[in-house]
């Protein structure tokens, strides 16, 4: 997608918290938001936990999926390959209207990895993003993943941010589709524990990395 002249976004999206959601249903209503929106619907970000699931994908392939055990796994329609989501990880879902924002889909994905880079700085955490494998790192080990699809010229899936949660799930793929790949988390690296405290962290860094200048939340 080409990025069209970035122009000021004159309504601050809204940030809706849903707390602990399945993700059949979350995803589901993200594709049916995109589907049905106008030109006039304001954007949305949706904070929320996931319980226990693998997703698998557009591009997913299934030897990825070493042993995946008693946790399900759902294709998906983002783009990138298999991924873990579960409590005590950070899941931020980005509705945006690219074309009314200027923004392209590398300009997407760019925003949303500095949004934690900058966050993690915050805190004292020097990370990385890699232009060959999205997502952040510290230190080589991967601290938020990122998948997005655009249909329509809007986006929807968005970011993971490891922040206090189960890691052993991840050794049972080869997360993003890199074998041998170590994940990491900020109770491992900084103060934070709580999911709803990193999103309070996160939120100013996100909505500066993608070009708005306030918000409004539910």
């Amino acid at each position: 997608m080409n990025a069209q002249p970035r122009s000021a976004i004159s309504a601050a999206p809204l940030i809706r918290h849903l707390g602990r959601v399945d993700y059949l249903p979350t995803w589901q209503r993200m594709q049916h938001f995109t589907d049905t929106r106008t030109a006039q619907t304001p954007d949305e970000l949706w904070f929320l936990e996931h319980p226990p699931v693998f997703t698998l994908g557009m591009a997913g392939c299934r030897e990825h999926l070493l042993a995946p055990g008693d946790i399900p796994v759902q294709h998906t329609d983002r783009g990138g390959q298999v991924t873990y989501h579960g409590p005590g990880q950070l899941v931020v879902y980005a509705l945006l209207d690219l074309r009314r924002a200027g923004l392209g889909a590398r300009d997407l994905v760019t925003g949303l990895e500095q949004s934690v880079i900058q966050y993690a700085a915050q805190l004292g955490v020097t990370a990385k993003a890699r232009p060959a494998a999205p997502g952040v790192y510290v230190d080589g080990r991967k601290l938020a993943s990122v998948g997005i699809r655009i249909r329509r010229g809007a986006s929807f899936h968005g970011l993971a941010l490891n922040v206090n949660m189960d890691l052993e799930p991840f050794q049972r793929i080869n997360p993003c589709g890199h074998a041998g790949l170590v994940m990491t988390q900020l109770a491992e690296l900084t103060p934070v524990r709580d999911v709803n405290s990193a999103a309070s962290g996160l939120t100013p860094h996100l909505l500066a990395a993608l070009g708005f200048q306030a918000v409004t939340a539910l």
